[in-house]
């Protein structure tokens, strides 16, 4: 296990709650607690660079879902044009 993983605030809550099914109803509800718990982690940054880096593709990780991580992988690619 990574170390920054042993300080997550994570650590001690159910892991099925990073795992939401679906995306309306219940599961935004579910993914609005999931990263409310990873608002106040002292390791969420490692966590979002593991998942980016890892291409972690379900649940949230760093406070982000799936979409969003993708999101901020294709603004990470875009480079600036030279004018």
């Amino acid at each position: 296990m990574d170390n920054w993983r042993a300080r997550a605030a994570c650590r001690h809550e159910d892991p099925d709650l990073f795992f939401p099914v679906g995306t309306t109803g219940p599961a935004q509800v579910q993914s609005e607690r999931a990263k409310a718990v990873c608002g106040h982690c002292p390791v969420r940054e490692q966590c979002l660079h593991w998942a980016l880096r890892t291409g972690e593709s379900i649940g949230i990780w760093g406070g982000t879902s799936e979409p969003e991580r993708r999101a901020l992988s294709r603004r990470a690619r875009v480079r600036p044009r030279s004018l």
